[in-house]
């Protein structure tokens, strides 16, 4: 049975402050806790029912979500060797 005076993460925790001082940066081994929720697009206006501006609007919209695309497809694709440069 697990010890009643000890937290759920504890061991995972008290693994941490043992490894800190090592630490090289984020293991990436192990999966994320959770989904993360892409950064949200903002704009200079609050959004109205009448707006006139909607075709703007839409086009930050697209023009954020091609850039998400892009770095995902960036991560998957691997770097391809660069050939030597030839000097002129």
């Amino acid at each position: 049975m697990a010890d009643p005076n000890k937290g759920l993460y504890d061991h995972q925790y008290g693994r941490f402050v043992a490894d800190r001082d090592r630490a090289e940066g984020y293991d990436f081994q192990h999966q994320t806790a959770g989904n993360v929720p892409p950064p949200p697009v903002t704009f200079a206006q609050k959004l109205r029912w009448w707006t006139w501006d909607r075709w703007k609007r839409r086009k930050l919209l697209r023009e954020a979500r091609d850039r998400r695309v892009q770095d995902i497809v960036r991560l998957r694709t691997p770097p391809s060797p660069q050939s030597p440069q030839k000097k002129i």
